[in-house]
C-alpha cells in the first residue's frame, strides 16, 4: 500500500503529521510505504522556513495507492500553477486522491472536484478570507460541506490543518484495515482525539 504526500513551497509544516501518521502505521503494518513527491525534487521551503526534501518531481512520480495534498499559504501559487493542476489531473492513484486544509483549494482548481461535495480549511486567521468561502464563491460546480471531512469514494477531502491527521487515519482505515487505523491511534495517544471528531456527526460525512 503505498502513499504519496503531495508538498511545495509554503506547505504550512503541521501537514508533515501525514508523513508521521503513515510512519507509525508502518510500523504495524509493514507493506505501508510513503513518500513525498513536489514540483521538483529536493529542497522544499515550507512556510516559515522549514525545509526538507521530496522524493519525486511530478515529472518522475512513481504509482502511488492514495495521493494526499496538502495545504499551506503556497497554496494559491499552485492552485495558479498549470503544470501542478495538469500533474494532478493525470494522475490516477489506484484508490483514492485526498486533500487536507487548503489543498483542498488546489484540487478545486483541478475541476476534479466539480459535481461532488468537498470541504477545505473553514476558518484563517483574523485578517484572511475563510478558504470554504472562497471555495463556495469560486467554484460553484463544488457542493461545499462545513465538515471535518468528506469521503466522495474516490476523492477524499479534510478540512483545516491538524485535521490531516484524521484524514489519514480514516484513509488507513478504509484501505488498510480498521484494526491498523486503530492501533495507530493508539499508538499516537491519539485514540480520544479522534473519536471525538468521528462523533462530531454534523461535522463528519463520508460516503
Amino acid at each position: 500500500m503505498r502513499f504519496a504526500q503531495f508538498i511545495y513551497d509554503g506547505v504550512e509544516p503541521v501537514e508533515l503529521a501525514i508523513y508521521g501518521v503513515l510512519s507509525m502505521a508502518r510500523r504495524i503494518a509493514p507493506e505501508i510505504a510513503m513518500f513525498t513527491v513536489a514540483p521538483h525534487a529536493g529542497v522544499v521551503e515550507l512556510a516559515n522556513g522549514l525545509r526538507v526534501l521530496a522524493d519525486h518531481a511530478m515529472s518522475d512520480c512513481p504509482a502511488a495507492d492514495v495521493l494526499i495534498v496538502c495545504g499551506g499559504p503556497g497554496w494559491s501559487r499552485e492552485a495558479a500553477n498549470p503544470a501542478t493542476l495538469e500533474f494532478l489531473r493525470a494522475f490516477r492513484p489506484r484508490m483514492a486522491l485526498a486533500s487536507v486544509c487548503t489543498g483542498g483549494m488546489i484540487l478545486a482548481a483541478t475541476g476534479l472536484l466539480d459535481g461532488r461535495r468537498a470541504t477545505t480549511k473553514q476558518a484563517g486567521f483574523e485578517h484572511e478570507p475563510s478558504p470554504l468561502a472562497l471555495m463556495r464563491e469560486k467554484h460553484p460546480a463544488i457542493q461545499v460541506l462545513e465538515a471535518r471531512l468528506v469521503d466522495e469514494g474516490s476523492v477524499v477531502t479534510g478540512g483545516g490543518v491538524t485535521l490531516c491527521i484524521d484524514t489519514t487515519l480514516h484513509l488507513l482505515r478504509r484501505f488498510v484495515g480498521e484494526d491498523v487505523a486503530v492501533r495507530t491511534a493508539r499508538a499516537m495517544a491519539y485514540s480520544h482525539a479522534w473519536e471525538a471528531n468521528r462523533l462530531a456527526l454534523t461535522e463528519w460525512v463520508a460516503a
